[in-house]
């Protein structure tokens, strides 16, 4: 069963009343929709970046995040990334939330008022406190990094 809690959410600006706030789209839902608030459709060309506005503004509880990510519908379809993915809204930044959405495709993509442009999920975050010590201690993998694993899962198939 998931926590709830609650969050504080304001709207930035006077023309935000039509637009939704966050929503789960279906009851097994981890990731909020978030909708552009763009006054007039926006033209993301092919290999350019623009950031979004959502017209929203939250205010976390100490201890979690929110992380803003793609939808894998636009990744898939139309090659809409966002940078900084996932990027994250402290618990205590008050500014509006934006969205860094790339094209990553051939065509240009137009974004418009309402539409669903990002997701948004809420974590819980432990802070650390660094110890630092002269060795870690040692484990199977020690020091393999990137591939390191090979890149099959089945056996006896060659790297």
């Amino acid at each position: 069963m998931s926590e709830h809690i609650k969050v504080r959410i304001s709207r930035v600006g006077q023309t935000a009343s039509d637009l939704p706030l966050p929503a789960y789209a279906t009851a097994g839902s981890a990731g909020m929709d978030l909708t552009a608030a763009v006054e007039s459709e926006v033209t993301i060309q092919p290999a350019e970046t623009v950031l979004i506005p959502t017209a929203l503004s939250i205010e976390l509880p100490e201890g979690f995040e929110a992380q803003v990510r793609p939808r894998s519908g636009l990744a898939i379809k139309h090659q809409i990334g966002i940078l900084n993915s996932p990027g994250t809204i402290d618990s205590d930044y008050r500014g509006e939330v934006k969205v860094i959405m790339s094209n990553f495709g051939k065509q240009p993509f137009v974004v418009r008022r309402g539409d669903r442009i990002a997701q948004m999920v809420i974590q819980r975050y432990a802070r650390v406190e660094w110890v630092e010590v002269e060795d870690l201690e040692k484990t199977a993998r020690g020091g393999g990094g990137f591939g390191h694993t090979g890149v099959s899962s089945i056996r006896g198939a060659t790297k």
